[in-house]
């Protein structure tokens, strides 16, 4: 499935060579055509993040300050973990947490 990520606020840091966006091919389960949020974070993790991933994730979700956003909807309001993502979906990461 073809799916847009988009990195900000720090997090493209944490990805090889900095780049804030990705188009990507993630693997559907087999007769699934639809991937879901929970999926996505664990195919990024093994697949994008090349350093310090408990930056990114915590357990299986995303760190507490990592704003989702699934085509500029809050990702809670789409289900969250649950929500299924389908073909050309644009899932945007931005980190709120800065140092001092």
């Amino acid at each position: 499935m073809h799916l847009t990520l988009e990195f900000g606020g720090g997090l493209e840091l944490l990805l090889e060579n900095s780049t804030k966006v990705h188009k990507v091919e993630v693997p559907l389960k087999d007769g699934e055509g639809k991937v879901p949020m929970k999926g996505l974070l664990s195919w990024v993790k093994a697949n994008l993040i090349k350093e310090r991933p408990e930056m990114f994730v915590k357990g299986d979700s995303v760190r507490p300050g990592v704003l989702v956003l699934i085509n500029d909807c809050d990702w809670e309001l789409c289900g969250g973990l649950d929500a299924e993502l389908v073909e050309k979906d644009v899932v945007v990461f931005i980190s709120t947490l800065h140092g001092g």
